[in-house]
């Protein structure tokens, strides 16, 4: 279950580290380290927060994608 993300390049327009931005939404760096990756898919609230943060959609900063098969 592939959950793209635009995280990264949200988070460098808003000036901030990923220290920063865990800050910003209550969470740690190292996962917003592993939600960039890949590594990590966010919950619904946290996904809702950091699109707030953001000024964007959660659509507009994660994409899910079907495997195919």
């Amino acid at each position: 279950m592939p959950l793209y993300n635009r995280l990264k390049e949200y988070r460098a327009k808003l000036g901030v580290n990923q220290q920063e931005m865990g800050a910003l939404v209550q969470t740690s760096r190292q996962t917003i380290s592993q939600i960039e990756r890949g590594d990590y898919s966010p919950s619904v609230t946290l996904a809702l927060k950091i699109a707030k943060v953001c000024g964007a959609s959660v659509e507009d900063i994660f994409q899910y994608e079907e495997d195919e098969e």
